[in-house]
Formats: structure tokens, C-alpha cells, sequence
């Protein structure tokens, strides 16, 4: 009995929570209904656009943790089986086995080089959350947008003159730089959406003047 007592006390307290966290949210949705249709418009789908765009790094980190479980997966999917040697396979095949057994190799003598691909990972992190204060208040974003967009940009210098002292194949490069030419498209946008809720504010204020 006094079990079930505790259980209605607790959903009592959580539905009081969800009632006062509802009348929390009043005062915001009237100052949203009190905005232009474009800036509403606008805004919304700036925090999509940039939304999608945060994932994607936050995505490009975390798979960058398992980069040899990942590898072994790939291998399987293409037909190589566990130890297969590089000469097994053709194109794509050829080169997952090549960095496959590389990693393997390295991992096995020096596991440590691992630590260097999980600051690359938390690198990604860390850019996504720079982007976190422009998705809440998109009006000081522009330096943050124009800043994503350059490193987007440097991607393809990089990839092609580092890739290619390293070794790493045209193809394979030039997949590495979609990640940058990607990546320009949704800042891009946002760069107009910010323009069009300026444009929007500006109209406002010349309305509200006396």
C-alpha cells in the first residue's frame, strides 16, 4: 500500500513538472507569435540548416573513435575476409585492405598512434560546439558562419597536396573534399537566412518608429 502511495506521489510530482514546464513556455511562444512571418520563417530554418550541419560533424567525430572497427566492417561488406591481403582486392578493395592491415599492424606494435585520431575526433567535437551559440542566437553568428565556411574551403587544398605526399589515392581524395564542399552548402544558406531576418528586423524597426 504505501508503495503504491510513492508511485502516485511521484507521478503527481511529474505531472506538476510538466504542467509548470508548459507554463513556462507562454511567455516564448507569444514573443514568437509577436514576430514578422519571415522572420519566423527565416529563423526557423536557419536552426535546421545549421542543426544538420552540427550532426554531421558530430557524426564525422564519433565514427573517427573506431577507426579499425570501422575499417574491419567495411572490409566484410566488400568481400574481404579477416587477413586478406591488399593483392586480394581492386580499386576501393584494395585500398580499405591497405589501410585495414596498416592499422592493424600500427595498433598491434604501437597502440598509442591510436591517441592521435581521438584528439582528431574530439577536434570535431569541439568545432561542432562552437556552432551550439549560433544555433541559439542567430543574429551574432555571421563570424561563425564565414569562419566554417573558409575551413570548408581549406579542405580541398589540404586534402590534395597532403593527400598526396602521403600517398593516398585521387579517388579518395576527392571524397575527402565533398566533405568541405558539403559542408559550404548549408553555411551558405545560412548566410542568407541571417540576411533575410536582418532584412527583417530592419523592416520592423523602420514600421515601429514614430
Amino acid at each position: 500500500m504505501s508503495t503504491r502511495k510513492s508511485n502516485d506521489s511521484q507521478l503527481f510530482q511529474i505531472k506538476q513538472r510538466i504542467v509548470n514546464l508548459f507554463a513556462n513556455l507562454d511567455p516564448v511562444l507569444e514573443s514568437c507569435s509577436s514576430l514578422p512571418d519571415t522572420l519566423k520563417t527565416s529563423s526557423f530554418r536557419f536552426r535546421i540548416v545549421l542543426s544538420f550541419f552540427i550532426f554531421g560533424l558530430v557524426l564525422s567525430g564519433v565514427t573517427a573513435f573506431p577507426l579499425l572497427h570501422e575499417l574491419r566492417l567495411l572490409a566484410t561488406l566488400l568481400g574481404a575476409g579477416s587477413g586478406a591481403p591488399p593483392e586480394t582486392g581492386t580499386g576501393l578493395t584494395n585500398w580499405v585492405l591497405i589501410v585495414r592491415n596498416g592499422l592493424e599492424e600500427t595498433y598491434a606494435r604501437y597502440p598509442w598512434v591510436a591517441y592521435g585520431t581521438d584528439w582528431l575526433a574530439f577536434g570535431h567535437l569541439v568545432i561542432a560546439g562552437f556552432f551550439i551559440g549560433p544555433l541559439i542566437h542567430p543574429a551574432s553568428s555571421r563570424a561563425t558562419l564565414y569562419t566554417g565556411i573558409v575551413a570548408c574551403v581549406a579542405i580541398i587544398p589540404l586534402a590534395m597536396v597532403c593527400g598526396s605526399i602521403r600517398g593516398i589515392p585521387f579517388y579518395w581524395r576527392l571524397i575527402d573534399c565533398s566533405f568541405g564542399v558539403i559542408g559550404v552548402i548549408p553555411l551558405t544558406y545560412c548566410l542568407k537566412l541571417l540576411k533575410q531576418m536582418e532584412d527583417a528586423n530592419l523592416d520592423e524597426s523602420r514600421n515601429s518608429a514614430p
